[in-house]
């Protein structure tokens, strides 16, 4: 993150000066003031405006290039798309040899999500949430979640007894809990410490 202090006739042109300096545009920063200027009696007396001109942090740009820079170590060759929508960052990646980056289950993909947004936040004042896919993972693993979730639901009904899912990430287990909301005749609620918390599926009494 760059900041630069720049001087000017006015405030404004302090922050004018200081944005060709860093080559950013004025939503790209944050501006301190630190001392507004003074015109005097016939140039007598004046005094320059001084600004501090601070980059804002780029939530994709740190994204992009931790993600980039971990599947080079992996041996992945990937391109991604990341786009930030208010607090949430999306990324998609494609490429090369993308199993590595995946994982059995999507261990090694949720690990990667989850290293992504302490990276992102580590010194940023507002909270993103990162969510990183590989390909159309995502989508399938959704598909996947959701019939498990009416298996397990149909086992526990059968057996009159609770059902106990692997652990999962905290939006996976949204997953199984939004799928079965609306069956009145089951209920889901979660069990344990992350990173080991899972989804308990249980007849509703």
């Amino acid at each position: 993150m760059r900041d630069i202090t720049a001087q000017g006739q006015t405030v404004e042109e302090a922050i004018q000066n200081g944005l060709k300096e860093l080559e950013l545009n004025r939503d790209q920063v944050e501006v301190e003031i630190m001392d507004e200027g003074k015109k005097g009696i016939f140039g007598i007396g004046s005094r320059l405006a001084m600004v501090k001109v601070i980059e804002k942090e780029n939530s994709v740009k740190i994204v992009t290039e931790y993600i980039l820079d971990v599947a080079k170590k992996m041996g992945a060759e990937i391109s991604l798309e990341a786009k930030e929508e208010g607090k949430d960052v999306y990324v998609q990646i494609s490429g090369e040899n993308l199993g590595v980056l995946i994982g059995k289950h999507g261990q090694t993909l949720n690990s990667l999500q989850y290293l992504t947004q302490l990276i992102a936040n580590k010194q940023s004042e507002q909270f993103r949430n990162i969510f990183v896919n590989v390909g159309d993972y995502r989508e399938r693993r959704y598909e996947t979640l959701s019939n498990l979730a009416e298996k397990m639901a149909g086992k526990a009904l059968k057996t009159k007894s609770a059902v106990h899912l692997e652990p999962m990430p905290s939006f996976e287990r949204k997953i199984i809990h939004a799928v079965l909301s609306e069956n009145e005749k089951i209920e889901t609620h979660s069990e344990g410490r992350d990173p080991y918390r899972y989804v308990v599926i249980k007849p509703a009494r």
